[in-house]
């Protein structure tokens, strides 16, 4: 029989403080920060991040997140959700985005950027505003786009978007990308899910064209798969590529409900991870105003379980993931192999450091708070 010799159990690392390499990228653990739109810009300076944004996305460095991914990133002026979001569709966003790059490289915490456009959802006030629905011209709004001329809900129609519209869209993509290089961001996520402009192609409820982008799965899948090729190719080799996808709009009226998107879903990942995308980060919902959705501790990681048993590159999963323990168990249970919160880091930004508390984990503090460690504080 073999053992160590002292006699003494050897102490495992908690799997969701285990490290994971994507391409160039080593994280050092599986519970990352999942983007949350801030809607903090000032609409003076549309798409500029500011001193909110460096200290939102801070605190969370500072209290022990292994990576900390960013809010939805404007590709175009039009793509935003309302006029407070981030932008990253002109060279002028390089220098705030670098600085708050930067200032979390200093306390050694990689950093990703979400990618988005907004589509037919764009052009509306935040959802803390008392305010709501789309904006209009008149309060700094404007027209939005999308697959067809259907609104979201309430929403104001959209104008539909002609085919070189698309193609052009999908270069914005890419040059924001780049932009994302410049910036010094160590991933980059594609924004395909809830509800927004390639969420909208991809879904059979909301994208009823009859060109080369609607109709059949495969050509509503290709403004995803154009967007993801032209990311693709203008990353370094060494930059991984994310996908974040809605297995399913919660709508029995989309064929085969709930069960039919989520075998779409899990045909496009295949698809995605031939096409060089390193990472799916696995959601749900956001075509449909008023979904039925059954909300509970960990509602979503079916999802991401069936997707990552499709294919061979890691699987993210989300959804109401707020306890160590928890998300221990989903990539125990081999569900994920990342967990993202949202809800759980902004009630508590130190969210990282407790859990290596629970988990008899030793995970290092800033020498600024050093002093926390032999306090019995935690």
């Amino acid at each position: 029989m073999s053992g160590p010799r002292s006699g003494r159990l050897r102490r495992v690392t908690p799997l969701i403080f285990e490290a994971l390499t994507l391409r160039g990228l080593t994280v050092a653990g599986r519970v990352w920060v999942s983007p949350m739109c801030q809607y903090s810009c000032r609409p003076s300076e549309p798409g500029f991040v500011n001193d909110w944004h460096l200290a939102h996305l801070m605190s969370f460095a500072v209290g022990g997140a292994p990576m900390v991914m960013t809010e939805a990133t404007a590709v175009t002026s039009t793509g935003r959700i309302s006029p407070w979001d981030a932008g990253l569709w002109e060279d002028q966003h390089v220098a705030g985005w670098h600085r708050i790059v930067h200032q979390l490289h200093h306390v050694g915490t990689p950093v990703g950027i979400q990618l988005s456009h907004a589509g037919r959802k764009a052009s509306v006030f935040p959802p803390f505003d008392p305010r709501s629905g789309s904006v209009p011209r008149d309060e700094g709004g404007w027209e939005s786009v999308g697959a067809g001329e259907d609104p979201f809900g309430r929403y104001a129609a959209p104008r539909r978007l002609g085919v070189g519209e698309i193609e052009g869209i999908v270069t914005a993509f890419a040059q924001a990308a780049r932009r994302a290089v410049g910036c010094g961001f160590d991933a980059v996520e594609v924004h395909a899910a809830h509800g927004y402009l390639l969420s909208q192609f991809l879904s059979p409820l909301v994208n009823t064209r009859d060109d080369d982008y609607g109709g059949s799965e495969e050509r509503r899948s290709r403004l995803v798969l154009d967007v993801v090729d032209a990311v693709r190719s203008v990353l370094p080799d060494r930059v991984p590529l994310l996908v974040r996808l809605s297995a399913t709009d919660w709508s029995p009226d989309a064929p085969g409900g709930v069960e039919g998107d989520l075998e779409r879903t899990v045909a496009l990942a295949r698809r995605l991870q031939d096409r060089g995308v390193d990472l799916l980060d696995i959601s749900s919902g956001g075509n449909v105003p008023s979904p039925s959705v059954p909300v509970g501790p960990g509602y979503q990681t079916r999802f991401a379980a069936a997707v990552k048993d499709a294919v061979q590159i890691p699987v993210s999963a989300v959804g109401l993931i707020t306890q160590a323990r928890q998300a221990e168990h989903v990539l125990a249970t081999g569900q994920a192999d990342v967990v993202s919160i949202g809800r759980a880091a902004l009630a508590d930004p130190r969210w990282w450091h407790r859990a290596a508390h629970e988990l008899d984990h030793t995970l290092s503090w800033p020498p600024q708070y050093a002093r926390v460690v032999d306090s019995q504080v935690y």
